[in-house]
This record gives structure tokens, sequence and C-alpha cells, in this order.
């Protein structure tokens, strides 16, 4: 009785001290989980919090009423020996295993169990629980990404990595961290080994080969696109407009207008900045006025969203104007009342592009939930009209 209540004191302790994600400075506890970032991913893709809290969980739960970092320590020595002598490693122990690694040192544990369990699984991975994504999750918050690209491209581990959410996340990190070739490759690797493309992937792909800008990004880009089309695939929004600007630091502009006439509903802040380049690398300049013109003149109610223009982008819009007066004359007036009517961000194009999106929550599970009449038990649609 007293060690469950000691227990129950441990859990509520430890859940005050990182429930919120981040571990507070002052705690003398080595495992507990530590805050961590996202870039183009949303949380529903990342679920870092979602596995901060498991790793609490775990923690919690472990047999025995010493310290959890007693109780952590204890469970993957107990591991390493079960390595050595050559036992089975269990599904539950891997997964307990990534949710206590905290280290380097952890870390060169947890391989070396992937690759025994991996070894003894190999024919037995359809329809079993995925550790790819959870491993990823892990490099990402303990900046082991180098370690994950190796994992990754492993022949020995083929199979291991078959979702495309454990490369998703690999190239997530590896973009946050500049490391671009390298998620270059990791891309690569996912195609060489067949695992299907999702959207978040294109956008990814796409995102990676926009910060590379080279000629040979960019074929890279178009080629994944124009296979993507090929096979029906439907590409974001998102995904294609980092194809758009790749296209204009290429100086293509008749391929980035050619892309973004295919861009389903382009009212975004982003789509309007790059039809903005489009006219001025096309040299539609007086096109071009009368865009800014409308966005001036429309309605200005605040319950209307309206159009925002990035300063980079209206500066270049300016140097392309200046050598015409009458233009020069309206665009310098244009750009007073954007600014007056807060039309205008400080933000470049590029961190507009990189911005990590919302999460967007269905509410149709809502309305899906309940079918059948409780009263009548004929279909909800028929009763409602009988009631």
């Amino acid at each position: 009785m007293a060690a469950a209540f000691r227990s129950s004191q441990q859990v509520l302790l430890l859940r005050s001290l990182v429930w919120p994600g981040v571990l507070d400075s002052g705690s003398t506890c080595c495992r507990c989980p530590l805050g961590a970032k996202r870039y183009l991913l949303t949380e529903n893709i990342m679920k870092l919090k979602e596995f901060q809290h498991k790793k609490v969980a775990v923690a919690c739960n472990l047999p025995g009423t010493k310290g959890m970092c007693f109780l952590a320590e204890t469970y993957l020595r107990n591991l390493e020996e079960k390595l050595t002598q050559n036992k089975l490693i269990l599904k539950e122990e891997l997964r307990t295993l990534l949710h206590l690694c905290e280290s380097r040192d952890d870390m060169e544990l947890a391989k070396n169990v992937i690759y025994r369990y991996h070894a003894e699984n190999r024919n037995m991975t359809v329809g079993e629980y995925k550790f790819g994504p959870l491993f990823m999750r892990l490099c990402y918050e303990l900046d082991l990404e180098e370690s994950a690209v190796e994992l990754i491209k492993d022949q020995h581990l083929r199979g291991f990595f078959s979702d495309c959410t454990s490369f998703n996340i690999l190239m997530d990190t590896l973009f946050i961290k500049g490391k671009y070739k390298s998620a270059l490759e990791v891309m690569i690797e996912m195609k060489n080994q067949d695992v299907k493309f999702s959207k978040d992937t294109y956008v990814l792909a796409f995102a990676v080969c926009y910060k590379l800008n080279s000629p040979e990004s960019f074929k890279i880009c178009t080629t994944l696109r124009e296979e993507a089309l090929i096979k029906g695939e439907v590409l974001s929004r998102r995904a294609s407009c980092f194809a758009v600007a790749l296209a204009l630091n290429q100086n293509q502009p008749a391929k980035a207008l050619s892309i973004f006439s295919q861009i389903m509903k382009p009212e975004s802040i982003i789509c309007t900045n790059l039809n903005i380049m489009i006219h001025v690398q096309s040299n539609m300049l007086k096109a071009l006025i009368e865009i800014l013109k409308d966005a001036t003149e429309g309605n200005l109610s605040r319950f209307v969203k309206k159009h925002v223009f990035s300063e980079e982008v209206l500066v270049k819009v300016r140097e392309k104007v200046k050598h015409v007066p009458a233009l020069l004359a309206k665009f310098d007036e244009l750009y007073g009342k954007l600014h007056v009517n807060g039309q205008v961000t400080t933000y470049s194009l590029d961190a507009l592009l990189c911005h990590t999106p919302r999460d967007v929550k269905s509410h149709m599970g809502l309305l899906n939930k309940r079918t059948v009449s409780r009263r009548t038990f004929q279909p909800l649609s028929q009763s409602l009209w009988a009631e």
C-alpha cells in the first residue's frame, strides 16, 4: 500500500515537471524528455508531444519501487545482457527501450537491439507494429539524424523502415539542420526502397530541391512532379508553391506560371506573392500594377481576408518599374496605400514558404459518430424527418 502511494507520488511529481513537454532546469532526473521543435511537418505528423508523454508513462510504469532513473538504467543493463546471451528480443522490450533512451550510449544499445530484432522478425513485419517512426522521433529529439541516415540506408535493415512517416520525419530533421543534400539522399533512398510517397513527402522533397536551388535539383523536382501527375497523385498547394519558387529561382518564369496555373484555390499569402514574382520575372508590369490596385481598392472590411504582400517582394517590384516613370509613380501610390491598410508583412518569401502550418482538425468525425437513432433504431436522417 505504501509502495503504491510512493509510486503515485512519483508519477504526479514527474508529470508536473515534464507534462508541458519541456524539462525544468532544476530537475535532477536525467531521463525526462526535452522539448523539441518542428519545421515543415505539423504536430499531427511529428507527434513529438505524444512521444514525450509516452516516455514519461513508460518510465513511470517500470516495475520496482526505487527511483525511475535507477529502474531505467537497470532495464537497459538487463536488455544488454540479453543481447550478449543471444536471447530473443521481444516487441515490447524494443518499444520500451526506445522510450527510455536519453543519450548516445543508450542509442548505441538501441541500434544493436534493432539489428537483432529485425534479423529475428524480418519475415513477420506485415501488419506488425511500426518501429521506424518511433526511432526517428527519438533521433529528432536527441539530434542524432546522422545515425538515422546510416540505419535507413543499411541493406540489413530493409523492411524495418517500410513506412513513409519514418522517411518524412528524418527528411524534416535534416531540413531543419540545413543538411539538404542528406535530405535529398534520404528521399532517393525512399524511392529506391519503393516506399510510397505521401503528400507530405512531396512537400519535403520539393522544399529540399528549392533550398538546394541548382539545375540538378530543379530537374529532380520537375521529374518527381511529372511522375506524380502521371500516377494521378494530387499534389498539395504547399508542394506546388515550393516548385513554383524553385522555378523562379532558376529563372524559369514560364515553367513557374505553368505550375502556378494548376494550383487549386491560389488565395493564400504565399500564392499572392509568388504570383507577383511571376509577373516581375515575366515583365508583365501593367498587369502587375493592376493586381496591386485591385488589392488596395477591393472590399476592405475587417471581415474579408485581404491580400498581404511581402516587403521583400514589393522592393523587387519597385526595382523592376523604376525605369518607367508612369508605373513607378502609380506603384509608389499603391505602396503607400498597402502600408496604410496593413497589407504589408516583413516576412520574406522564404520565411512564408517554410512556415509550419497549423494542424487542421476535421469535424466530420463528429457528424459521422452516430448514424442510427437511439429512439427508433432507424437511420438518423430518416428518424429526424419523422421527429
